[in-house]
């Protein structure tokens, strides 16, 4: 249900950003523009207007809803430490390293040994 309405949300996105691309600029920006712009009663009455104010609307909508869905239906609060590293002691104690292990550990205080040729 989620994966469908994630894909309507990514098609209703696109078809947002194609109309708003798509209609003419009227040139006032936020300074409001010529008088035939949105406010008159020719502009507000204009397809792309109306177009974008829908898909803007179902895009703001299906993104309530989505994130609606995801809360409810979220993981359980467990982690998997089946992959968690051994814990490291905190009293300094010098780790004893892997059966086999390529690399040396270094231990405090000492130097580390010198690579082999």
């Amino acid at each position: 249900m989620f994966t469908f309405l994630l894909v309507v949300h990514v098609i209703i996105a696109v078809a947002l950003v194609g109309v708003i691309l798509m209609q003419r600029s009227e040139g006032g920006g936020l300074t409001g523009g010529s008088p035939t712009g949105l406010m008159s009663a020719r502009g507000a009455g204009n397809f792309m207007t109306r177009a974008t104010t829908i898909l803007a609307s179902l895009f703001i909508l299906l993104s309530i809803v989505m994130a609606a869905i995801a809360t409810v239906s979220r993981k359980p609060d467990t982690i998997d430490a089946s992959l968690a590293r051994p814990a490291v002691p905190a009293t300094g104690a010098p780790v004893a390293p892997a059966q086999n292990a390529p690399v040396p550990l270094a231990v405090p205080g000492k130097p580390a040994p010198a690579p082999s040729k």
